[in-house]
């Protein structure tokens, strides 16, 4: 019986033992198999960037205005359109304009009579003067008379300076009142587009203190991208960097340019203070508009040819600017430990550890799980 009740007990362990075997093997066989998001590495380029957010703007936008007052009688143009340099835009009420060189001018032609008149009166005061100092030498006419002679001659004379004076003046007024109609004529300064208009036909502009604006023109064709750069930032910026950025509507198209300058007045925005770094674009396609949102990159420094990882991939530091990293290689995960050298907001340069090739493990999960 004992022989007996210790072989059922070996059977019955048996039993426990092969079930048990037969568990964990159908486990290891139905596990899920984790699932990797991986990145070979290859050769590129890695760039240390400041990030700011821009407005654009047209190099070249000028307002238009008025030099002389009056009702715009017409405007000839509306926002969008494109005008060339020296093209008619609008015109003011010219009667007044016209009014006044029209009075000038009759002033004008009667001081030229009244010259002409007070010529006539000199040279008669001159022959009176000649006779009076012939009979003078021969005493036949009292020295009060050759007197009175003398002093009509010089009044005559006098009075024909002052014409000639009041003559000049007329004629500036005259320059002026067609200096003022042609400013009746609003001509583009340039040629651009037509970005504002503020006055409107039939209404009446004063210009009697400053010139009021009638209408905005830009030049679209290259534009201003001003740049809100923080002041923790700006220290490290400088003209002639390399400078790019994207709008919201593209994200994908970079546009490039060189950092043109700094403005030194700073803005306040939330008791932070920002600093305008500025730089142009060709625009000759005309994609870009005023006001829209930039997206910018100014670059400090950068390396080519070299190898990089996402700064996701990066596991446990191990010594100074010594990391851990999981690659994936024919199924199976090794862990690996590479030395990094210049790194930015999201990828850093590998300088040991790493050949191009190499499949990094950036992130991994298991199916079903909820991320």
């Amino acid at each position: 019986m004992n022989l007996k009740g210790k072989r059922k007990k070996l059977g019955l362990a048996a039993i426990v033992i092969i079930a048990l075997a037969a568990f964990w093997l159908w486990r290891q066989l139905n596990a899920p198999v984790p699932q990797y998001q991986t990145l070979i590495v290859r050769p590129g380029e890695l760039s240390q960037s400041v990030l700011a957010t821009g407005k654009l703007d047209a190099v070249r936008k000028v307002d238009v205005g008025a030099q002389v007052s009056g009702q715009l009688k017409t405007l000839s143009v509306s926002i969008g359109d494109k005008v060339k340099k020296d093209q008619l835009l609008g015109v003011i009420d010219p009667e007044q304009a016209q009014n006044q060189i029209k009075e000038v001018n009759a002033t004008l032609m009667e001081l030229r009579a009244q010259r002409l008149q007070a010529q006539a009166e000199r040279k008669l005061a001159s022959v009176t003067l000649e006779r009076q100092q012939q009979l003078a030498k021969n005493h036949l006419v009292s020295r009060q008379d050759l007197d009175s002679a003398a002093t009509d001659l010089a009044v005559k004379e006098a009075k024909i300076g002052t014409i000639d004076a009041q003559i000049q003046r007329n004629q500036a007024t005259l320059d002026t009142a067609k200096a003022n109609l042609d400013y009746t004529r609003i001509v583009a300064p340039m040629a651009g587009e037509v970005t504002e208009i503020t006055t409107l036909q039939g209404q009446t502009v004063i210009a009697a203190q400053q010139a009021p604006n009638i209408l905005t023109l830009a030049d679209m064709s290259t534009m201003l991208v001003k740049a809100q750069v923080s002041e923790a930032d700006i220290i490290h910026l400088k003209p002639g960097q390399k400078a790019w950025f994207t709008v919201l509507g593209d994200p994908e198209t970079r546009y490039e340019g060189k950092l043109k300058d700094i403005l030194p007045t700073p803005t306040k925005v939330n008791d932070a203070i920002f600093y305008h770094a500025r730089f142009e674009v060709p625009n000759p396609q005309g994609v870009l508009r005023l006001e829209m949102t930039a997206q910018v990159h100014i670059q400090l420094n950068g390396v080519k040819n070299v190898l990089t990882v996402p700064l996701a991939a990066l596991g446990d530091p191990v010594g100074d600017n010594r990391y851990k990293v999981k690659l994936l290689r024919n199924g199976d995960v090794r862990e690996r430990e590479i030395t990094l050298g210049m790194r930015n907001d999201t990828d850093a340069e590998v300088t040991k550890g790493l050949e191009a090739g190499d499949e990094v493990i950036i992130t991994s999960t298991l199916p079903g799980s909820v991320q």
